[in-house]
């Protein structure tokens, strides 16, 4: 998926579980077909999930999670992949390394997504991660998600050029940009945010909401964008609903629409040739801020 990315290998796994974990050596071990852009995962026995960063962006994640997962567990109204090991790197792995719960359940699909019910639940989980204790919790900062976006022009200035000849409203996303770029930024304390509340990383048991996965974006920031999910996994009147349960400001929105572009904008570009399933999600998730604005004109 990456030029410069390091697969581990489920030999290499099995020898890093055996020598660092010996009580969950000589469980089953396997490579998980289903994966997203920055791990590689293994289903260890019935119970367990090996994570293991496949690109160096990812290598912090594991000592992150550790630290504020368990801390923040116990505030939220659904299961977190709070980590119940940490592995060092050995057998050629440079990088540390996570074991999690397994969790049982189901992305949500297309249906689930048009549900208010979920959206519903997804805000709750925002609104009560939000609400968390910041105390020593880390700030996001350079151009990652959670800060202005107005230092991220250029990138999206660049990927419009780039999708040029893809067929797309370049003048109509170029106009939302330029009024996410312009909205008033956030000017309260930032809060907490995971800021990538996307169907991939949603699990629902029933069609209810059981857990919220993958917290490498997380830190205090703007909230905008979670509320990006808005456009990133809601349709119809879920969208509505969500940003009804969380009773953002324009302002926000209007972030939030510009948080969705830029992952959007710059996937296509990236993921063209290599990853289908994320240059799905970021056509779809375009237009649905088109949709947004033309609504709102």
């Amino acid at each position: 998926m990456h030029a410069n990315e390091i697969r581990a290998t489920p030999e290499q796994v099995g020898r890093l579980i055996a020598k660092q974990f010996p009580e969950w050596d000589g469980l089953p071990l396997a490579v998980l077909d289903r994966e997203g852009t920055d791990h590689v995962l293994f289903r260890l026995g019935d119970e367990l999930l090996v994570r293991m960063p496949k690109i160096d962006w990812a290598a912090d994640q594991a000592v992150t999670d550790a630290r504020w997962l368990p801390r923040l567990a116990p505030n939220l109204p659904v299961r977190i992949s709070a980590p119940v090991g940490v592995g060092e790197p050995d057998e050629g792995f440079p990088w540390q390394w996570t074991v999690a719960p397994w969790i049982a359940g189901d992305n949500p699909g297309v249906a689930e997504r048009s549900q208010p019910s979920l959206a519903r639940e997804v805000a709750a989980f925002v609104r009560a991660l939000q609400k968390a204790d910041r105390d020593g919790a880390p700030l996001k900062t350079g151009r990652s998600r959670g800060t202005p976006l107005a230092p991220n022009d250029d990138a999206a200035q660049a990927a419009l050029r780039e999708l040029a000849s893809q067929g797309i409203d370049l003048d109509a996303i170029a106009k939302a940009w330029d009024d996410a770029v312009t909205a008033p930024m956030w000017d309260q304390p930032p809060v907490w945010i995971h800021s990538d509340i996307q169907p991939g990383n949603l699990i629902l048991d029933g069609g209810r909401l059981a857990a919220v996965i993958d917290f490498g974006g997380l830190g205090l920031g703007d909230p905008a964008p979670d509320v990006a999910a808005a456009f990133w996994t809601f349709r119809g009147a879920a969208r509505r609903t969500y940003r009804d349960e969380l009773g953002c400001d324009d302002a926000t929105w209007r972030r939030a629409r510009g948080w969705a572009l830029l992952p959007s904008l710059t996937g296509l570009n990236y993921y063209r040739h290599i990853f289908p399933r994320m240059v799905a999600q970021s056509r779809d998730t375009i237009a649905a801020v088109l949709e947004d604005v033309r609504e709102a004109d």
